[in-house]
């Protein structure tokens, strides 16, 4: 039960450790006594504006009012729908919109929302403390994050407390052992679900947060924190290893335990490198989409063990325990090993569904039978294969969805407002790989004329800066494959080979 194993738990954390920091926030420690003090008063807050939604907006900046808040709606029984400060408002007006959204938490001292929508969490400062602790039920929201959608619209995966419960009990079960000393980094922005894990979990364990400005660059940033603090427990993204690339050679973290790749495929020469820069840690591949929580599939490196690959790329191992995974082909068939096939996930860590989205629904989630019972599976679209060690190995996406700075994106949604930028004509949207070695989006548009800082300026005030294309190109006629469809590989062969 969420209440037993999560907020329970962290009440005991802070009584046991209350003048611990909890929390390092643009280089301000927070103890848990004080983050616990706000939190209820943000409690008292929402009662006495007697806020029963089943989901309120949260403005996610990057101080303790805003993780404050998430533990108070948590405790109250409600979810948290992220909005972030640095997209731009259009977007989350739209998911204020599709969430049906009647109330918004914000820290901010300006807000861009109406005031009648607004609730200023520092009004909460003069109120009395609630510290009760409810009985919240496993089947209430615990957040929904919006993604980006190939429609041009956001979509809202939905997360129970019942999901995020199984979550931290299966993650926990894979061998992390964390106490009130460790010191751990949460680098990810507040509307990536890997945040979730970053800071919940050492929050559990009595143990320190170390975050990252909004203002900052973050891997210098990053680099900084482990340094000078000598964190022990980080998740990264590759994306982000690969800029510290660089200042290799002067980087010695011997005090990191733990490190967490995630969010996209862990290149294994990269991995290698960066092994030598943290000694003594255990670096692990976790591997899951939104839909299953978190992650669900895991791979240890092991020491005098080669590491096993596909393309270059880092095995993603085992599902976590209460989680069945099986590789399925085109026509539902279980492949052999060794064969590729689409990944698809079961368990109490996949999703309900998306927040009203039957269609999507219907294409993402279907029952297989499989060990003789009827289970519901996520088709997570991710291109994989399975070893006689009953590992799986990652090869890559079957669609048109990508991963960007660890942020997954539908190329449909960039084509989308890049079509209405220039009256409907075609566009299509391709990755490449940039200077850093990361991948980076480019654009093509079917236009004579290209009005490049036009396009540029319309897209990034419809949409958050990773999804922005760093090349525009264009093309008279667009080339068509023999189904007389628009031929996207040779779009994006004509700009990158």
């Amino acid at each position: 039960m969420f209440s037993k194993n999560i907020i329970q738990r962290f009440a005991t954390m802070t009584s046991r450790f209350g003048d611990h920091n909890a929390f390092c926030i643009n280089e301000t420690h927070y103890t848990y006594s004080e983050f616990w003090s706000l939190i209820s008063k943000i409690r008292t807050l929402i009662r006495h504006l007697n806020l029963s939604a089943d989901k309120i907006g949260l403005v996610v900046n990057d101080d303790l009012e805003t993780y404050a808040s998430i533990f108070a709606l948590w405790m109250e029984g409600m979810g948290y729908v992220p909005l972030h400060p640095k997209h731009p408002i259009e977007r989350n007006l739209d998911i204020v919109d599709q969430a049906n959204l009647e109330n918004v938490l914000d820290s901010s001292q300006h807000t861009e929302y109406k005031s009648s929508l607004v609730i200023n969490t520092a009004e909460c400062q003069s109120l009395e403390l609630t510290t009760d602790l409810l009985n919240i039920s496993d089947e209430s929201l615990a957040y929904i994050l919006f993604t980006s959608g190939s429609t041009g619209k956001p979509k809202g995966v939905q997360i129970s407390f019942k999901n995020l419960d199984s979550f931290i009990s299966a993650f926990l079960d894979t061998g992390f052992k964390l106490d009130q000393t460790d010191k751990c980094l949460q680098c990810f922005d507040l509307t990536f679900d890997v945040s979730v894990q970053s800071f919940l979990i050492p929050l559990i364990h009595g143990a320190s947060v170390y975050t990252v400005p909004h203002d900052q660059i973050k891997y210098s940033y990053v680099f900084g924190l482990l340094d000078d603090y000598e964190l022990t427990f980080g998740v990264f993204a590759p994306s982000m290893i690969r800029l510290l690339k660089p200042y290799f050679e002067e980087i010695d973290l011997k005090k990191l335990r733990y490190c967490i790749l995630t969010a996209e495929a862990s290149p294994v020469d990269l991995v290698k490198e960066w092994a030598e820069c943290i000694p003594n840690a255990e670096i692990i591949n976790f591997y899951g989409p939104t839909e299953a929580t978190i992650y669900c599939v895991y791979y240890k490196i092991e020491n005098n063990i080669a590491i096993k690959e596909a393309n270059g790329m880092l095995a993603i191992g085992k599902p976590f325990r209460g989680l069945d995974t099986v590789i399925l082909d085109e026509n539902l068939q279980v492949v052999e090993k060794g064969t590729k096939g689409e990944l698809y996930v079961s368990g109490n860590q996949v999703t309900s569904g998306y927040w009203k989205n039957p269609e999507r629904n219907q294409e993402a989630f279907i029952m297989l039978d499989y060990n003789g019972v009827s289970q519901k599976f996520y088709k997570t679209g991710d291109l994989c294969s399975e070893d006689d060690d009953n590992d799986i190995l990652y090869f890559g996406r079957l669609d048109n969805q990508v991963k960007i700075q660890g942020f997954r994106i539908e190329l449909g949604e960039i084509e989308f407002h890049a079509r209405e930028t220039i009256g409907g004509k075609n566009a299509v949207a391709f990755t490449y790989q940039g200077q850093t070695g990361s991948n980076e989006i480019a654009l093509c548009l079917e236009t004579d004329h290209l009005d490049k800082d036009m396009v540029l300026a319309s897209l990034k005030a419809k949409m958050p800066s990773y999804m922005v294309p760093s090349k525009i190109y264009n093309l008279q006629k667009f080339p068509l494959n023999t189904s007389d469809k628009v031929d996207r590989k040779e779009v994006k062969n004509l700009f990158t080979t």
